[in-house]
């Protein structure tokens, strides 16, 4: 496998970001771990330029726009953004069945469970959490949807698609299943040695675009291509789902 350059996942870049398209799998900062090999968006960005800063996380498992900033300044300036809800993030994601979402409202409060790393729906603890949802197309018994989170609490697009009865494809923690082409192909044949594998390995989630106001005024917007599989995903649904 080719080595993976921290240049090569650039998509943007001004005076004052860089914003890269991450890769599904790849930790945003180091992770406590034995295994030497796996790396993090960090630590290649300490190859690249240790002065950088990231302004803010995506998913280990979750693919797409990531924005980091080359000064102080900038850094600052994209935090506030964040703290004040005016950078707009655009979510792309594959679940389960056919729903028919017109800017549904997903409001339900929070929880994190910090033994398990995961989250839950709690009305009287959780905290505030809002993210709207706009169905893109189906696809089969499968459903693209666009999500647009306004607040930014722990797995809140996974956990809220999962109380509106929509779980991710592949996101066994909130209800998702994984999809075998199997089940769609006709005369899909495997060797009866080997297992069959998942057309998607990890959640079909993807940070789809980012958008913010630049340090002199000028609106950032940046859109990031689906890595390779989340497109295979779609594509397989697209032409035998």
């Amino acid at each position: 496998m080719p080595k993976l350059n921290f240049e090569d996942l650039i998509i943007f870049e001004n005076d004052d970001y860089v914003l890269i398209n991450k890769p599904p799998l790849m930790a945003t900062l180091d992770e406590r771990t034995e295994d030497r090999k796996t790396t993090s968006i960090i630590a290649l960005l300490r190859n690249y330029e240790p002065t950088y800063q990231i302004c803010h996380r995506l998913d280990k498992e979750t693919s797409g726009v990531l924005a980091i900033a080359k000064h102080p300044e900038a850094y600052r300036h994209l935090s506030m953004a964040f703290e004040r809800r005016k950078v707009q993030k655009v979510y792309h994601a594959v679940s389960e069945g056919i729903h028919n979402f017109e800017a549904q409202e997903a409001t339900f409060p929070i929880l994190k469970l910090s033994k398990k790393g995961m989250v839950t729906i709690d009305f009287k603890e959780g905290m505030k959490s809002h993210t709207t949802f706009q169905t893109l197309r189906h696809i089969g018994n499968f459903t693209l949807i666009e999500a647009r989170p306004h607040t930014g609490r722990m797995h809140q697009i996974r956990i809220h698609l999962k109380a509106l009865k929509a779980p991710i494809v592949a996101d066994e923690m909130y209800g998702g299943q994984f999809v075998f082409l199997s089940e769609f192909k006709k005369k899909f044949n495997i060797k009866k040695e080997e297992d069959e594998m998942p057309i998607m390995q990890r959640v079909a989630l993807h940070a789809f675009a980012l958008s913010f106001e630049g340090m002199n005024g000028e609106q950032i917007y940046q859109e990031a291509s689906y890595p390779k599989d989340f497109a295979v995903l779609v594509k397989l649904l697209e032409k035998y789902a």
